[in-house]
C-alpha cells in the first residue's frame, strides 16, 4: 500500500511539475521529486549562508553594515567638522592642509574608492542569498502545492466513498422497510 500511495504522489509530483510554466527551461531531476516525496526541502538560509563565509566576507559585511549606518554618517560628519574647524580656527597659522583642503580631499577619495567595492562585494553576496532564498521558498510552495493537492484527492476519494456509503446506507433502509411491511401483513 505504502508503494502505491509513493507512486501515487510521485505521479502527482510529476503532474505538478509538468504545470508550472517556470520549469521549461529547468532540469527536475529523480533527486528532486524524492526529495519532495518524502524529504524536508526547506532550509535555512542564513545558517548555511553563513557557515561558508570567510574571515574577508564577513570584515566586508561588517564594514557595509557600519559604511552604511546613521552611527557612521553622523560620526563621519562630526570627523569633516573637527577637520574643518582645526584647519581653519584652531591652527590657523599652523594648519596641516589648509583650504581647499587639498589632503582632506584625497583622504575622502580614498576612503570612497575603498568603501565602494566594499558594499558591493557585500552587495553581491546578499544577492546570491536572496537568489538561494527565493529557490528555496519555491521548493517549499512546491512541496505545500503538492501536499494540499495530495489531501485534496483525498478528500475527494472520502466523498466519494461516502456518497457510495449513502447510496447502500439507503438501498439497506429500502430493504428493512420492505422486509417490515412483508412481516406485518
Amino acid at each position: 500500500m505504502e508503494d502505491n500511495k509513493n507512486y501515487n504522489k510521485e505521479e502527482l509530483i510529476r503532474e505538478i511539475l509538468e504545470k508550472d510554466n517556470d520549469l521549461e527551461n529547468c532540469n527536475i531531476d529523480e533527486e528532486l521529486i524524492h526529495e519532495l516525496i518524502n524529504g524536508k526541502v526547506s532550509k535555512n538560509i542564513n545558517v548555511t549562508h553563513d557557515e561558508k563565509l570567510t574571515l574577508g566576507q564577513r570584515t566586508a559585511d561588517k564594514i557595509a553594515t557600519f559604511g552604511g549606518s546613521w552611527t557612521f554618517i553622523i560620526s563621519f560628519g562630526l570627523f569633516l567638522v573637527v577637520w574643518i574647524i582645526l584647519n581653519t580656527v584652531i591652527l590657523k597659522n599652523r594648519a596641516f592642509d589648509i583650504y581647499p583642503f587639498v589632503f582632506l580631499n584625497l583622504m575622502l577619495s580614498c576612503l570612497a574608492a575603498i568603501q565602494a567595492p566594499i558594499i558591493m562585494m557585500s552587495q553581491n553576496r546578499q544577492s546570491e542569498k536572496d537568489r538561494l532564498t527565493a529557490a528555496n521558498d519555491y521548493l517549499v510552495n512546491l512541496k505545500s502545492e503538492i501536499i494540499i493537492e495530495d489531501l485534496h484527492k483525498k478528500i475527494d476519494l472520502l466523498i466519494e466513498r461516502q456518497e457510495e456509503y449513502k447510496k447502500n446506507q439507503d438501498l439497506l433502509l429500502k430493504t428493512i422497510d420492505e422486509l417490515k411491511n412483508k412481516s406485518e401483513k
